[in-house]
């Protein structure tokens, strides 16, 4: 029974969270525990808020995903688990998470907010719009990494916003291509009603254009003036590659292996992915951190 909750509130889906962090990365408090302590308790904030939304999202797609191949098995649809009790355990982790973010500012509150009522407008509307759908998921990135500056009082480039938006849109689209690809592949899959608005060929001209402002933003903001002031250094361009084989590897995974369907399971299971990462993460530390 707990690995049905486990599975309903989707535990591994919360890796997406980590973007809070990115602010204290680029914050020069990165080991400072007091600032770490007040955004990990942001990112738990968002893991509760995101698997409320999941929730959200099973009762009001239970239909649909009881005709489809994969999805049927989950918890909602399969029976494991109750209507009732999926509602109870929707409205409880509500309580509790507006509840920690009680005594947070108000800004924070405000993102809290913003994102959990952008997810509920997808969940019920925005899913079913072309375009907008993938935007919506871009913008609830944005959010992640807007509240995370808010928790901790720190300003933000907007390079670095326009770079997450980017990502979050290539994210997007990729998913997109993966599905659309499954259907082109099998008639027996059942698919999402805005998949119909959407071709292979649009959606990779939409994932070059993302997977472009994301190397662009990116690179403009390592040699920015203000990030060259703040770090005190212009070797964050040296970081660029890490972006750039990161994408090229995304994309590789999905146009030659068709895997780009599951963020979450490309980031837990694909070792060079994983290992850019690290590298990324260690690199920009010792650069920022004056390490090196």
């Amino acid at each position: 029974m707990l690995k049905n909750y486990f599975d309903l509130i989707r535990v591994p889906q919360w890796i997406k969270n980590l973007f809070v962090f990115v602010p204290l990365l680029f914050s020069m408090h990165f080991f400072e525990s007091d600032y770490f302590i007040i955004s990990l308790k942001a990112f738990f904030i968002f893991c509760l808020a995101s698997s409320f939304i999941y929730i959200i999202n099973d009762l009001v797609d239970l239909e649909a995903d009881a005709n489809h191949p994969k999805k049927k098995n989950r918890p909602l649809p399969s029976g494991k688990i109750s209507k009732k009790s999926a509602v109870i355990l929707s409205v409880v982790i509500l309580f509790i998470f507006f509840g920690l973010a009680f005594d947070t500012n108000v800004e924070f509150k405000y993102f809290l907010t913003a994102f959990v009522i952008l997810n509920v407008l997808y969940s019920f509307y925005f899913k079913h719009i072309v375009i907008l759908d993938v935007f919506s998921i871009a913008a609830g990135f944005s959010i992640r990494v807007l509240a995370g500056a808010a928790i901790i009082s720190v300003p933000i480039s907007d390079w670095l916003i326009l770079t997450t938006m980017f990502i979050s849109l290539f994210l997007g689209v990729m998913k997109r291509h993966s599905e659309l690809e499954q259907v082109s592949q099998s008639t027996t899959v059942s698919t999402r009603k805005v998949l119909t608005d959407y071709s292979v060929t649009f959606a990779n001209q939409m994932a070059t254009v993302a997977a472009a402002g994301v190397v662009i933003c990116y690179a403009l903001y390592t040699v920015s003036p203000r990030t060259v002031s703040v770090f005190g250094t212009e070797n964050l361009i040296y970081t660029t590659p890490f972006v750039v084989f990161g994408i090229f590897r995304y994309m590789y995974l999905e146009y030659l292996n068709q895997k780009g369907e599951n963020t979450t399971q490309i980031m837990l299971t694909d070792v060079p992915m994983i290992v850019t990462v690290l590298l990324y993460t260690l690199t920009t530390v010792l650069i920022i951190y004056k390490i090196i």
